[in-house]
């Protein structure tokens, strides 16, 4: 068939199809994403795919490309579908190191420090543009958490965090450190002209459809600012408890806390841990018709249909306590704060859920023991702890071992007595990482969550009122195969993660 559509054409930016067909790191055969959006036509392979204001400009560019005598599957979809399908067609784009090589700085450091203005503006900059561009999609399609952008005595390097681990993405010595480094934080807000003071920022981004927001934290160095990112895709959408690698009985458990009318709900783990992610999940839980739900977060990182949310703003005095103290006044049933990080917060906390408050938080705490520890040392009593702390769930998440080249060795007897110490059958085998194609030679794909819930019934209550230490409290709360090492340990057995990811997260405490 040919390409026709009787539509009235949109023009595009001048030069726009045959400028973006030299885009570095294009696939072969593929239309360019600004172009393919705009222009409401997309190629995947020989089929195009049509939105509902495809133009003649792109029908032709797509004709073109696919040759003149070609013959395509054609589909036709709806807004919301073609969007979706840019999101699949390119996010699987050419690797972004590759395209990076390719870029290319002719203007020396140097001289960029001599300069009164920004360079930014000036044509010759693009490829300081493009280089930030392709750092931050290859971050967002490989499912990094944090970017982190660092220079050095040999120039900069650039790496990112993939499933809790560091890997780098480049370390080049001829870039523009202090351009690229403006850059990012042009696009963050920030103040390019203080280079002496740490500074705070966020960057909204949009990659094929998928909104992504990112946090930018700039500290000054020897060699420069260091510039971190922390990436959040919020088009991957809340995860129900089932997903998070929560048992039956652990999700029938955060069932009946999320029921109870009043009291603390606390999730602990390090940074990065998915703390505020089970948290939204368990508030789906909560969330009912008759219940007023009310939260105040840094950031607000998903958005929850029929809930208040409110972004906390500390350099106008809207911190996290300030912002607790205003949503107890707006009548709430259950309140969400993103993080306990201070007496204040705690006080308020505990007072809140004092008055009839249902309250959830993040907490700062190894384990879920140590939170009762956490909370004294930021100044809150033990009888107002035992009086308004419900639960405590403490996790980690733990690298999964790929499927396709794990390889199976026997335990050692060492290993046994330690299955034996937290209560577990020792297993014949336990497996290793390998490292194939399938998942990129890190012997791992993807990461699944370890959880300890332990629940405060009266007489763990008891115990904390009167003083008790973490060790008695976590004897009194979960039994060795319970906790998360001991958690961890039953994943080795099952030979969904090897021993030594366990022991690396989870440690080896009984």
């Amino acid at each position: 068939m040919t390409l026709h559509k009787a539509e009235t054409s949109r023009r595009s930016p001048a030069g726009s199809a045959s400028t973006a067909a030299t885009e570095p790191g294009r696939a072969a055969g593929r239309l360019p994403f600004a172009f393919a959006r705009g222009q409401q036509v997309a190629l995947e392979g020989a089929r195009l795919i049509l939105g509902p204001e495809a133009t003649q400009l792109g029908l032709r560019e797509a004709q073109r490309r696919l040759g003149a005598g070609a013959v395509p599957e054609v589909e036709m979809l709806d807004r919301i579908g073609f969007e979706a399908a840019l999101a699949r067609i390119y996010q699987q784009g050419g690797p972004a190191e590759a395209a990076a090589a390719e870029i290319s700085f002719d203007l020396e450091e140097a001289a960029f420090a001599r300069r009164q203005r920004d360079l930014l503006d000036e044509p010759g900059d693009a490829p300081v543009i493009q280089l930030v561009n392709q750092l931050l999609r290859r971050a967002v399609q490989s499912g990094a958490s944090d970017l982190h952008v660092e220079p050095h005595e040999g120039g900069l390097r650039v790496r990112m965090r993939i499933d809790g681990m560091l890997q780098q993405m480049m370390d080049r010595p001829d870039v523009p450190v202090r351009r690229i480094v403006s850059r990012l934080k042009v696009m963050a807000g920030l103040d390019i002209a203080e280079t002496r003071l740490p500074q705070d920022g966020r960057i909204a981004l949009s990659l094929a459809g998928r909104q992504i927001d990112t946090r930018v934290s700039s500290l000054p160095g020897h060699h420069g600012e260091r510039i971190v990112l922390r990436i959040l895709d919020r088009s991957a959408g809340l995860m129900p408890l089932e997903a998070l690698g929560l048992s039956a009985a652990q999700q029938a458990q955060l069932a009946r806390l999320s029921a109870l009318p009043n009291g603390i709900i606390l999730a602990t783990g390090p940074t990065g841990a998915g703390k505020t992610t089970t948290l939204y999940s368990l508030l789906q839980l909560a969330n009912r018709a008759e219940r007023n739900i009310v939260t105040v977060e840094d950031p607000v990182e998903y958005d929850l249909p029929g809930i208040s949310q409110s972004q906390i703003n500390a350099s106008i005095g809207m911190s996290f306590a300030a912002g607790l103290r205003a949503a107890l006044r707006q009548d709430p049933d259950v309140i969400l704060v993103g993080e306990i990080r201070d007496g204040e917060t705690a006080s308020t906390a505990a007072q809140a859920a004092l008055t009839g408050h249902l309250v959830f938080s993040t907490l700062h705490a190894n384990s879920a023991a140590a939170a009762v520890v956490r909370l004294r040392d930021l100044g809150v009593e033990d009888y107002l702890i035992a009086a308004t702390l419900r639960g405590v769930l403490a996790q980690r998440l733990l690298r999964r071992l790929c499927a396709d080249c794990r390889s199976p060795r026997p335990a050692e007897p060492e290993e046994a007595a330690l299955f034996a110490r937290h209560g577990l059958a020792p297993p014949p085998q336990l497996f290793a990482a390998q490292g194939c194609a399938a998942c990129g030679g890190s012997g791992h794909a993807g990461r699944f969550g370890i959880y300890e819930i332990a629940a405060i019934p009266a007489e763990l209550r008891s115990a904390i009122a009167a003083g008790a230490d973490e060790a008695q409290i976590a004897d009194m709360a979960l039994a060795p195969a319970e906790r998360l090492a001991g958690q961890g340990l039953a994943a080795a057995a099952a030979g969904t993660v090897s021993l030594e990811e366990v022991l690396r997260v989870a440690g080896d405490a009984s």
